[in-house]
């Protein structure tokens, strides 16, 4: 069956003995299959020789018709924040340790990916977060987040002061170890294990998990995911707080800086195998009950 998608694109952590493997796997698999396969620079280290073409990410996301990253979930994070905004496909292949987002394992490539080839397949969209950090009124940096924004003291065990605005309206006022801003895709990563709700991936709408708050009451608030997000650091914070995107880009703040967050534009397209489901996702990640009761 010829496949709809004729360029593809690599990208995988050749740091990994593991992630070569599965990167010769691939290769093997997409020449059969007579597609033309576009190997990330750093990628194209896993093999010791070859002919194919090689390319940044931004270029890979131009030219090809889907992208393979070959890793953990951290992988495809980083190549959610690059790729999202080239509307190409992304499926990834887990080579990690929970695999929430690289739904095809290392032994199931071959029946996997084929499968994905001959059309058999459903693609998800899901959505990012853009922060700016703003001081003196100047935005003096920027990240995307494919699972959270976070705002942190720094250093532990200090606390931070801040205040929270959502659509322009004071929400309160708190002092924590820092704020997590989550996905729904991020619900089950670090917002998790802040005591955040598990979201849907379909749900549009954001979670706001305190992070050891300094009150009782201070509980996570789901809002919707197009409102706009105003966090303003307090003057009086002894520390230099931090932000973390994804827990890979970490950008520094200061007393009085202001961060605004809001849903990005341009959503991450994400391939499952077809039958894929979230909810046994959930049961073999995170060790939910199976049935009790025969049918």
């Amino acid at each position: 069956m010829i496949t709809q998608f004729r360029n593809i694109g690599l990208i995988g952590r050749v740091d990994s003995e593991p992630v070569r493997e599965s990167v010769r796997a691939l290769v093997e698999l997409l020449a059969r299959r007579d597609v033309s396969i576009v190997l990330e620079e750093d990628t194209s280290r896993a093999l010791a020789s070859h002919d194919f073409q090689v390319a940044t990410r931004h270029l890979i996301g131009e030219v090809c018709d889907m992208v393979i990253v070959v890793g953990g979930d951290g992988s495809l994070l980083g190549a959610a924040r690059d790729l999202a905004q080239h509307d190409v496909p992304v499926l990834g292949i887990n080579r990690g340790k929970l695999g929430f987002l690289t739904d095809i394992a290392p032994d199931d490539i071959e029946n996997g990916v084929s499968k994905v080839l001959d059309g058999h397949y459903d693609i998800e969209s899901r959505f990012l977060l853009e922060t700016e950090l703003e001081r003196d009124g100047v935005c003096i940096d920027q990240s995307d987040a494919f699972n959270d924004v976070v705002l942190h003291s720094g250093q532990a065990p200090k606390m931070l002061s801040f205040e929270l605005y959502i659509e322009g309206q004071f929400v309160y006022s708190q002092r924590s170890d820092g704020l997590i801003v989550s996905t729904p895709t991020g619900s089950t990563a670090y917002s998790l294990s802040g005591g955040g709700p598990i979201m849907h991936p379909r749900l549009d709408a954001i979670v706001l998990v305190p992070m050891f708050p300094h009150t009782l009451s201070s509980r996570p608030l789901v809002i919707d995911a197009n409102s706009e997000i105003k966090i303003m650091v307090a003057e009086n914070n002894p520390t230099s707080p931090r932000v973390s995107c994804d827990g890979q880009v970490n950008i520094g703040v200061q007393p009085g800086d202001v961060l605004h967050i809001r849903k990005k534009q341009r959503k991450f397209k994400l391939i499952h195998p077809e039958g894929h489901e979230f909810y046994e996702t959930c049961r073999d990640k995170l060790g939910w009950g199976a049935h009790f009761i025969d049918d």
